[in-house]
């Protein structure tokens, strides 16, 4: 029997970019380095050429019915030229050699003096890369009936589970990214990344009350691991968040011990740390971090890494968006404070080492220091144990929306649902308690680490400077003591 020869996961990314983002458009590499040799003409730092290609369709039911069924498709290409902390960047949406050497002119006026000093570009390489998930199309992978049945399954799951159910919502949402970066130091770097995510949301009444839960997930795989337990795990945390909360009094207000439950709890973490913690804020001076790596910033038994390089994650990168592998970066150590969230040009301008931390929304934007999988690391208390131990406060296991202010590291969440706990007993579920801290001090507040860290279901994404790209959270039980709740009562 002849068997079937497989090329290097690398090899084979760079041959599915070229034949959807170069051939199709009359390109190869020879444009490429003819559009990086227009720009290093004149002396800069750092140049690179992004192209990108991006299909993707949502369907959405509500009452039974298809309310939207979006399919779209966008490509184009990035080019950008760095002198010392100024960039240049130019975009297209047309993929052709004029279009490119255009925008490498346009770009290059960013060398200042308008000098003849000439950067090389290098020798070509080819980056090394991770294979963390299949170059799967997840659009295909599924025909749309079978898609709109896994949102009725969803509907009508759901409605089965409680009679005080009135209204149901599910969304599917799914994508296929590829991109290829080329770099004036001679990096060639390809990534296929397929993304899918599965929502669904439910309105409760009961005595003339209504409230919501939702439920959900995905990541980097096909439309396949919507299965049946997966789509019963997501139907029962939305009706049970949204019967919760039927029960729920005003939440109490006031500095007290609040414990946050594990995995999607830790968008706080995201928040109120993790971009604290990312370079450009950090070589600027404006983070409440600048300055202490080797020092202490959080109490003993705090480990925060972010790590790219997790199979599957919705966060997770083969290779970033310049063409750098993804990376399992340690932030914080045992609450020493170990480095930040690099990308190339702020790596550069703080000498150190780039930490596969580059991302951009797409070809129309730029690359910037943008977390990717960011979690902390279990401890040894019982779950159990962590709650028993609140006199009085509040326990959060499911978050809403959150912001931060990155020069001060306060932060401002809202618990979606949240439980008033007196003598280590779980009283009543709270509505309406919005967590008030500051992201440095949070850390050195942390008392008790559970031993059942978990990471989200695969539902996040971030923003930063209007830019937005999917990420991961997670994080176990954790104690904080002398937070401030703002309540309704």
């Amino acid at each position: 029997m002849a068997r079937m020869i497989s090329r290097e996961p690398t090899i084979e990314r760079l041959a599915t970019a070229r034949s959807l983002l170069l051939e199709p458009f009359g390109l190869n590499e020879t444009h490429l380095l003819k559009a990086l040799g227009e720009i290093t003409a004149r002396k800069v730092d750092d140049a690179d050429l992004y192209f990108q290609y991006t299909r993707s369709e949502g369907w959405s039911l509500e009452e039974g019915i298809v309310k939207t069924g979006s399919f779209s498709i966008d490509q184009g290409v990035g080019v950008r030229a760095v002198s010392g902390e100024k960039t240049a960047f130019a975009y297209s949406d047309d993929i052709s050699e004029a279009s490119l050497l255009d925008a490498a002119r346009t770009v290059r006026t960013i060398a200042s003096g308008g000098g003849n000093a000439r950067t090389k570009v290098g020798a070509k390489k080819i980056a090394g890369a991770r294979s963390l998930y299949r170059g799967t199309d997840p659009i295909a992978s599924l025909d749309s009936a079978a898609k709109v049945q896994l949102l009725e399954r969803a509907e009508k799951l759901a409605r089965s589970k409680d009679p005080r159910v009135k209204q149901v919502m599910a969304g599917l949402a799914s994508e296929y990214d590829v991109v290829m970066v080329a770099r004036a130091d001679g990096t060639l770097a390809a990534d296929i990344r397929p993304l899918v995510r599965m929502s669904v949301t439910v309105i409760a009444e009961q005595d003339g009350r209504r409230e919501v839960g939702s439920g959900g997930g995905g990541g980097r795989f096909g439309l396949d691991y919507f299965d049946a337990d997966r789509i019963e795990e997501y139907v029962s945390d939305a009706v049970h968040a949204a019967l919760t909360n039927l029960e729920s009094r005003p939440a109490p207000a006031g500095e007290m011990t609040v414990v946050l439950g594990p995995g999607w709890p830790g968008i706080l973490l995201h928040e109120a740390i993790g971009h604290g913690l990312e370079g450009d804020f950090n070589r600027k001076g404006s983070s409440a971090f600048s300055g202490r790596v080797g020092k202490r910033v959080a109490a003993k038994g705090v480990t925060v890494l972010d790590d790219g390089t997790i199979a599957d994650r919705r966060g997770s990168l083969n290779v970033d968006d310049e063409g750098n592998a993804s990376q399992r970066n340690v932030l914080i150590e045992d609450g020493i404070l170990r480095g930040y969230i690099q990308d190339s040009l702020n790596a550069r301008l703080m000498g150190v080492a780039p930490t596969g931390n580059g991302r951009r929304e797409s070809y129309a934007h730029i690359p910037m220091p943008r977390m990717t999988n960011t979690y902390m690391l279990g401890g040894d208390k019982q779950p159990d144990e962590i709650v028993a131990s609140i006199k009085k406060g509040l326990y959060a296991t499911n978050f809403g929306g959150g912001q931060v202010d990155i020069t001060s590291g306060k932060f401002v969440f809202s618990a979606s649902e949240a439980y008033w706990v007196e003598n280590g007993k779980i009283l009543y579920p709270v509505k309406g308690a919005t967590i008030v801290g500051n992201g440095p001090d949070a850390l050195t507040r942390v008392t008790m680490i559970g031993n059942d860290m978990k990471l989200d279901s695969g539902v996040g994404t971030c923003g930063k400077e209007g830019q937005s790209v999917p990420v991961g959270v997670g994080q176990p039980t954790l104690r904080i003591d002398g937070l401030t709740v703002g309540g309704t009562a």
